[in-house]
C-alpha cells in the first residue's frame, strides 16, 4: 500500500473510533443521566483533560527528567531536528535529552508552535544515525499531525464515559436509581457500569494505535524512505527488552516504543500497536 492510502485509511479509522466514542457517551449519558448531571460530571471530564493537553509537555518533559540541550551541546542532533522541522513545516521544537541508556524517544506540545522532542542518551549511542533520522522523522509526525490533540479528544470522551460509570455505580450501591424496580433497567445499569468504561478504554487504545500507524508513515514519508524507521523500530524493541526505563504510565504512551514491557493478558491494553506489525507494515509501504 502507498503513503497516501495509508494516511487515508488510518485517519479514517482514527475518527471511526472517535465517532464510536461519542455514540458511547451520547447513549449512555442520554439513557441514563441526563440534564444537569451529564452536564456536569462531562463538564468535569472535559476541564480535565483540557488542563492535561494544555500541560502535557512541562508533565512529560518532568515526569522524564528529561533536561534542555543547546546546539552547542550537540550540533549533529540539532541538525538532524532542524532538517526535519523544514521537512515538516512546522517551527524548531525544543530539545531536550533523557538520562536513559534505554533507546527511546517521544514528542509533545499542544501544537507545533509549543513542541518539544526528547531523546534518550541511549538512543544517541545505541543508533546509526539514518535510524535515530527515522525515529525523529516518526516524532515529526506525531507534531505536524497534532497527535496530542486528537488523543485528548478521544481521552476527554473516555473520561466523561467512565464518570457516567461512576455515577452509576454510586447510586446502584446507595439505592438511587429509577431502575430498581425493574430487573431488566438494573442489568441494563449493571452493564453500563461494568462494559462502558472498558469499551471506552478498547476504542481509546484503538485511537492510540491507529496514531502511532499514522506517524510511521507519515514519518517515512517526511525522508522518503521506511527502511531506517523499520531498523530502529526493531534496535528499540530489543533496547527496550534489554534496558528498563522507570516511567510512569501515563507517560509510557507518548514514546515511541513503549518503554514497559507488557505480556499475556496485559499486551492486549498496550497503547502502542505490536512492534512487528508496524515493522511489517513499514517494509510493506510504498513511497513512490
Amino acid at each position: 500500500m502507498n503513503v497516501t492510502a495509508t494516511r487515508f485509511s488510518t485517519q479514517a479509522r482514527t475518527w471511526v473510533l472517535i465517532a464510536g466514542l461519542s455514540a458511547l457517551l451520547i447513549a449512555i449519558g442520554g439513557r441514563f443521566l441526563g440534564g444537569a448531571g451529564y452536564l456536569l460530571f462531562g463538564g468535569i471530564a472535559v476541564i480535565f483533560v483540557f488542563v492535561s493537553y494544555w500541560f502535557s509537555d512541562r508533565f512529560a518533559i518532568r515526569s522524564s527528567h528529561a533536561q534542555a540541550i543547546s546546539e552547542e551541546d550537540d550540533p549533529r542532533l540539532y541538525a538532524i531536528i532542524r532538517d526535519l522541522a523544514q521537512r515538516a513545516q512546522v517551527p524548531m521544537p525544543r530539545v531536550y535529552m533523557i538520562p536513559s541508556e534505554q533507546p527511546n524517544a517521544f514528542a509533545t506540545g499542544r501544537n507545533p508552535k509549543h513542541a518539544a522532542v526528547a531523546v534518550t542518551v541511549g538512543l544517541r549511542k545505541y543508533l546509526p544515525e539514518d535510524q535515530i533520522r527515522g525515529v525523529l522523522a516518526h516524532e515529526f509526525a506525531h507534531i505536524k499531525n497534532r497527535d496530542i490533540l486528537v488523543s485528548s479528544i478521544a481521552a476527554m470522551i473516555a473520561s466523561a464515559i467512565s464518570a457516567i460509570a461512576n455515577i452509576l455505580q454510586f447510586g446502584m450501591i446507595f439505592g438511587g436509581s429509577d431502575n430498581r424496580d425493574s430487573p431488566f433497567g438494573g442489568l441494563a445499569a449493571l452493564a453500563t457500569v461494568i462494559i462502558a468504561p472498558i469499551a471506552a478504554m478498547i476504542l481509546q487504545l484503538g485511537v492510540s494505535r491507529q496514531r502511532e500507524y499514522l506517524a510511521d508513515a507519515t514519518g517515512a514519508a517526511l525522508i522518503g524512505d521506511s527502511k531506517p524507521l523499520a531498523d530502529a523500530l526493531e534496535t528499540l524493541d530489543r533496547g527496550v527488552a534489554a534496558i528498563p526505563m522507570p516511567v510512569t504510565p501515563a507517560t509510557a504512551t507518548m514514546y515511541i516504543a513503549n518503554p514497559l514491557r507488557h505480556s499475556g493478558m496485559a499486551s492486549l491494553f498496550q497503547t502502542h500497536p505490536p512492534m512487528e506489525e508496524r515493522i511489517r507494515r513499514l517494509r510493506a509501504l510504498r513511497l513512490a
